[in-house]
């Protein structure tokens, strides 16, 4: 991505490839396995074809367990870089995706694939924030969690024994970015698709372009 806005920083989207049993299973009662798979696909569509006609900055797609699936490819048909995510729990595979995009660039943006409510604006914020001399900014979520963590420097302290999935995944975050004696700054609340509830939600987003 040559003409991109911050060829300085990365943007790195950890994906699952959306196999039936495997995605958002938290949702299978409600959408059963097949449709729970298709909303993750287009989710992560909707997503990954939003950031990269965006031409911010350089995209990834850190893909689990590997980068064969079609989603997958046809993202990096559109010019997105596929990255395999290592093994480990999800702050290993974070940390590892930051570490690495951090070789090359000032920035990483790290977001996941089920969050529709991430637009570029939001992502811009990020990085300009970082760009302004924050080492981290948070996206916080409505669960607990957060949607986007900014950085541009790396600790493993920001990884290990997290409560990945619970709802103090945020607090903790917070906690030891204050323990790092780090400048850090946060984005306005989003919401993500991981329960029933949530898919009230997407009514009002068009996904049928994704589907």
């Amino acid at each position: 991505m040559p003409d991109c806005r911050f060829p300085l920083a990365a943007l790195a989207i950890m994906a699952k490839a959306p196999v039936p049993g495997r995605v958002k299973t938290r949702l299978i009662p409600a959408l059963g396995a097949q449709g729970a798979a298709r909303l993750y696909a287009a989710l992560l569509r909707k997503t990954g074809r939003a950031l990269l006609h965006a031409g911010l900055c350089p995209v990834q797609i850190w893909c689990a367990p590997d980068t064969r699936h079609p989603e997958f490819v046809g993202l990096e048909l559109l010019g997105a870089a596929l990255k395999t995510q290592c093994r480990g729990d999800l702050g290993a595979r974070m940390a590892h995706a930051a570490r690495e995009s951090l070789e090359t660039a000032s920035q990483v943006i790290i977001i996941g694939a089920d969050c529709p409510a991430i637009d570029p604006a939001y992502v811009e914020n990020a990085i300009v924030a970082l760009m302004n001399g924050n080492d981290a900014v948070l996206g916080p979520a409505e669960d607990g969690g957060y949607c986007l963590l900014g950085l541009s420097r790396i600790d493993d302290d920001l990884f290990r024994d997290i409560p990945w999935g619970g709802e103090r995944v945020l607090h903790e975050t917070r906690r030891r970015l204050d323990q790092l004696r780090w400048r850090w700054t946060e984005l306005s609340v989003l919401w993500d698709v991981d329960r029933p509830e949530d898919l009230r939600r997407l009514e009002s987003l068009d996904l049928n372009g994704s589907l």
